[in-house]
């Protein structure tokens, strides 16, 4: 049943909402059906394809809720307020991919930018509202919060679910790409749990970025989007030793990496790169591929990817953005000054709750042979961190420090 959860969720919720025309009702005939799975499959076995089994189901209770609705509305006309027609869906929609077509129906204008994206990575993605807190660096109570509130809204405003047409897409693209991205990073390393990556959420953000650049071929952030996944998913398999251990990308085994897609993101970084519209996931994109041609992590070309994080900041000022960049100033110019910078983002306090902020002030410390409070700072990331592969790679960063 979890495994039935973690990869049909989306498909079995997409596939009910274009019945449903109501994304409330779609979620709660999909959650029904997976309550009604319990006792059937218990008693009668797995089906062969759960995925259409779930599907069926809550198709089936979406339907015989709407007749429950037009009954209602036949017997108390005068009661009731005539509903828009949300299920005259159009025989040739804009968005072909039944997953794609929700996220997009889902990044609705009527919400505030981070409620979309929140909303869509809950509902849409089947990602934890605690795992989502953690992308956007706020509790879980407060992303909870969020998330109800969008749902109330788009009741409240009487939202109906209708699948955009082909030219309103562009003014939800930068959310959808957002969700994508918060897609494919929460799987490329777990914000909770004992494994490093979460391989179906991964496959997922790429399924969803290549069926977008299908979609919207001229888009430079699109190609720079799907350029970023590939160049860094191509690392995967050398990420974690046999015991799922993490290794850093220094201690990688590089002739291990995916070439395949080492190979397509670069292409698609230099495409995006001649439109002249750069943007954020191009920028990272390029950022990637520098490591990825690298032959080692000292012999990396530094100067270019500082020079690259610049201009990041510039199209997408972030303070995540600013850690990074501060760990490719300390390959250039040494930890000390890249310490600086962390210093001043830990002053600043929007990252309190990142542990890779005190990860990165452990190594630059320990770099600096200041190894007391090199181990506060690793001590102080693993009171913040959540996921087993990474909170044993902290402990043991911790253990080799020279004891006072």
């Amino acid at each position: 049943m979890a495994e039935a959860h973690r990869r049909e969720w989306a498909f079995v919720l997409a596939a009910t909402a274009r019945v449903a025309g109501d994304l409330d009702l779609a979620e709660e005939c999909v959650q029904e059906a997976y309550v009604a799975a319990l006792g059937a499959w218990a008693r009668d076995g797995v089906p062969d394809r759960p995925g259409a089994w779930l599907t069926a189901t809550a198709r089936r209770k979406a339907l015989d809720a709407l007749r429950r609705r037009q009954v209602l509305r036949a017997k108390l006309p005068l009661l009731v307020e005539p509903e828009a027609a949300e299920l005259d869906l159009p025989d040739e929609v804009a968005v072909p991919d039944d997953r794609l077509r929700l996220v997009f129906t889902c990044c609705h204008p009527a919400l505030a930018r981070q409620a979309q994206v929140a909303l869509t990575l809950r509902l849409v993605c089947g990602v934890g509202t605690g795992d989502i807190a953690r992308a956007f660096l706020v509790t879980e109570p407060t992303m909870a919060a969020r998330v109800t509130r969008a749902k109330k809204k788009i009741a409240a405003a009487r939202i109906p679910y209708r699948v955009p047409e082909a030219a309103e897409l562009p003014e939800r693209l930068d959310a959808v790409l957002t969700v994508v991205h918060l897609l494919y990073t929460t799987g490329h390393t777990a914000p909770s749990g004992a494994d490093l990556v979460r391989a179906d959420l991964v496959d997922r953000a790429l399924h969803l970025a290549r069926m977008l650049l299908t979609l919207m071929p001229d888009e430079p952030e699109v190609r720079g989007l799907l350029a970023l996944l590939l160049l860094t998913d191509a690392r995967r398999a050398t990420r974690t030793d046999e015991r799922g251990r993490l290794l850093r990308i220094e201690d990688q085994d590089r002739s291990a990496w995916d070439r395949t897609a080492i190979d397509e993101g670069r292409r698609l970084v230099v495409e995006a790169f001649r439109t002249g519209r750069v943007g954020r996931y191009a920028l990272q994109a390029a950022i990637a591929s520098l490591h990825a041609l690298a032959p080692s992590y000292q012999a990396t070309d530094w100067p270019q990817i500082v020079a690259l994080y610049d201009a990041l900041a510039r199209a997408w000022p972030s303070p995540v953005v600013a850690l990074n960049r501060a760990v490719a100033v300390s390959m250039v110019h040494g930890p000390a000054g890249a310490l600086a910078e962390v210093d001043t983002l830990a002053e600043d306090g929007q990252l309190a709750g990142y542990h890779y902020l005190s990860a990165i002030r452990a190594d630059l410390l320990r770099r600096l042979d200041r190894h007391a409070e090199a181990a506060e700072a690793y001590r102080a990331a693993l009171a913040l961190v959540d996921n087993d592969a990474e909170r044993d790679f902290l402990t043991a960063r911790l253990a080799t420090l020279p004891t006072p």
